[in-house]
């Protein structure tokens, strides 16, 4: 399985528009090779480099497995949006205090749908999907405020 951005490359600069520099809208992706077994997606993007620790910016989960792409500003239709540590559910982008930091953008295929509310965090995510992942793939981008 396959994920990526046509805004950045992996190991790339995140683009300042979906930050909290910009207009903060998640990038659009592309994903391809999704397992034939896989009944959803999930989508965890975090900052490792956080200073209180990993810093959870969006969380999605039953994606339809057909899916290819995720429009800018976009939640594929029937996918869930979880708690983010901005304490909201939808897409907080990055917005480091000071130097760069590093973005991870997980996409896991699951051999299931998921029975969580949008009140759930990644660690519930994270709990839920366990033995259930197919496929996991990384598209890493870092960004420095200015």
């Amino acid at each position: 399985m396959k994920f990526s951005s046509p805004a950045f490359q992996h190991e790339g600069t995140v683009p300042a528009l979906y930050t909290c520099d910009g207009i903060d809208v998640n990038p659009p992706f592309t994903i391809e090779g999704a397992p034939e077994q896989a009944r959803s997606l999930a989508l965890v993007v975090d900052d490792p480099d956080a200073p209180r620790g990993d810093w959870v910016h969006w969380t999605v989960w039953n994606i339809l497995p057909s899916t290819t792409r995720i429009e800018e500003n976009a939640v594929p239709p029937g996918a869930v949006e979880g708690m983010t540590d901005f304490g909201k559910s939808g897409w907080g982008g990055p917005c480091p205090p000071a130097g760069v930091h590093r973005y991870q953008f997980n996409l896991y295929a699951l051999d299931s749908t998921l029975s969580l509310s949008s009140a759930a965090k990644k660690r519930d995510l994270e709990h839920a999907m366990e033995g259930h992942v197919l496929a996991h793939a990384v598209l890493a981008g870092k960004y420095s405020r200015r």
